[in-house]
């Protein structure tokens, strides 16, 4: 059976505020708010973390940010 390990990742609104996502004054977050460009840089933080073998499971949008659940496959424990 396989096994799983698990990451979460937070990244910061005064770190992504040029980078990932739009708030209203409410702090409600949209996706399709999401400029272009900053999708492009979006898929580029995903495709990083997928190359080092995590699978993103959900990203969570929030005022003060967002956070990113991931995972990937232990290997399997030699028998």
């Amino acid at each position: 059976m396989p096994r799983f390990e698990y990451e979460i990742t937070r990244y910061p609104a005064e770190t992504l505020r040029e980078l990932l996502f739009f708030c209203n004054e409410e702090g409600q977050c949209q996706l399709e708010q999401v400029p272009h460009e900053q999708l492009e840089r979006l898929t580029g933080l995903l495709n990083e973390r997928g190359w080092q073998g995590w699978e993103l499971v959900e990203i969570a949008f929030g005022a003060d940010g967002l956070l990113a659940f991931w995972k990937r496959q232990r290997p399997a424990d030699p028998s």
